[in-house]
């Protein structure tokens, strides 16, 4: 009997023992290719030699130092390479061990900041519905998924929902894109005006829309109104980039696609592509110097911030990345995976929308094509689907709850970025074969 307390306490699982590239390996010798990367985490595949002996060398040349009384050259090399391709007045570097840490970082940084900058009144925090940013607390109550906050609901801070950019489900049939870019933006203004700008401390958004839609990216126009919004009322611009960024979707950082940068930046799952666990928090040299210039000490912290070890993996990754150009190469491959997912289920009678960018693609499966209604909840879909690609030797990554955290169904998709073009053709045909046993 297993002591180990389970994501899921009715759901038996293989034993992974092993690696290949872009495999992983039960106990029983069968090989499942990463098509999820985990929860887009394995940006570069299980098997990479050049992180591998990052660790060993880290490991025993420092294991770890407590940030309370030092700073460590790992630590301060990756603050130095995020930095030098960081978009925007990015300038300072609070590293973390997960996407959770970084985004309750980015809370409690804004709200630093307003104190510090003589703005006490400012503390509410807007996102919107059906996002995902985060399981502690304060990310989870800024997070838009229902079903997620639902039995936390009482232990949660009072945040504002608006609109997602989710234009396939809710752009209206006269509307351009563009129109409804605008229209779902005006509506931060609308919630900002509503609880008083001089109370707002902070709007949270994904760049690209993650677990909750299913790969998601805005239309055009829509951040760059977000972010005059944010500046008329000087309302502090965090994007968490946990899942879609470090070259997920084919930009170093997603915002990048966008032209704007944020205040505060997010992010996490690839930066140490599952190789240790480390995240980070990036913020702008003013909201930094009212800070230093104000109390000094910022009034937060965890035991393993900047650990040596995740720091030097970080570094590792991102030498990885850049060096090798696999930015340019997400954006050949995922145009790749694009082309095959549209002429494999472009058609299909219960594939509702097909979108994504880079290497990170989601399909909404719906019962209906023409009126895009959703599967009714209790027909389980997205749970079928993830037990049958697994079957078929794929882990992707299968959500119900897409319209609203109860309704909808949806497959993701973020194959590590050095998967080939037969591997991501192989994903596709699994795919495939798990839906026609599905639906």
């Amino acid at each position: 009997m297993s002591h180990i307390f389970p994501r899921h306490c009715h759901t038996d699982m293989p034993t992974a023992v092993g690696r290949d590239g872009c495999f992983l390996i039960d106990a029983s010798g069968k090989r499942y290719f990463d098509g999820s990367g985990g929860a887009a985490v394995s940006c570069l595949g299980h098997s990479n030699e050049r992180v591998i002996a990052a660790i060993k060398d880290q490991a025993e040349t420092l294991a770890y130092a407590h940030t309370g009384f030092f700073t460590t050259a790992p630590a301060e090399e990756l603050a130095d390479l995020l930095i030098a391709h960081a978009p925007g007045d990015l300038d300072r570097v609070y590293l973390v061990s997960g996407g959770s840490e970084a985004v309750e970082a980015a809370l409690k940084l804004a709200r630093q900041f307003h104190i510090e900058n003589g703005e006490p009144s400012r503390k509410h925090v807007i996102a919107r519905r059906q996002s995902y940013h985060g399981n502690t607390l304060g990310a989870l109550a800024a997070g838009g998924n229902a079903w997620r906050r639902q039995q936390f609901s009482p232990l949660l801070i009072d945040v504002s929902h608006i609109a997602p950019c989710y234009e396939y489900a809710e752009r209206a049939t006269d509307e351009t894109l563009f129109d409804y870019g605008q229209r779902v933006a005006n509506e931060l203004e609308e919630e900002i005006q509503r609880l008083g700008p001089e109370n707002v401390m902070a709007f949270i958004a994904e760049p690209v829309v993650g677990a909750t839609l299913g790969a998601v990216p805005p239309v055009e126009g829509y951040f760059k109104r977000i972010r005059e919004i944010c500046d008329a009322h000087g309302v502090l611009l965090i994007l968490d980039e946990v899942m879609c960024g470090m070259g997920r979707t084919g930009h170093l950082f997603a915002c990048d696609a966008e032209g704007i940068a944020p205040d505060i930046l997010c992010i996490a799952k690839g930066l140490g592509a599952g190789y240790q666990p480390i995240g980070a928090m990036l913020c702008t040299s003013q909201i930094y110097d009212a800070v230093a210039n104000g109390t000094g000490f910022f009034q937060h912290g965890h035991t393993y911030l900047g650990h040596p070890i995740a720091a030097a993996v970080g570094c590792a990754v991102l030498k990885e990345i850049l060096e090798n150009d696999l930015v340019a190469q997400v954006r050949s491959r995922g145009a790749f995976l694009g082309t095959q997912l549209h002429h494999v289920f472009g058609q299909h009678p219960n594939v509702g929308d097909i979108r994504g960018r880079g290497l990170f693609w989601g399909i909404e499966l719906v019962e209906n094509r023409d009126s895009k209604t959703p599967f009714d909840p209790s027909r389980g879909i997205a749970a079928k689907i993830k037990k049958a690609a697994f079957a078929e030797g794929l882990a992707c990554y299968p959500m119900p709850g897409t319209r609203d955290g109860r309704i909808g169904d949806h497959v993701m998709l973020a194959p590590p970025f050095v998967a080939s073009e037969a591997e991501l053709k192989g994903v596709v045909e699994s795919l495939e074969r798990a839906l026609i046993m599905t639906l």
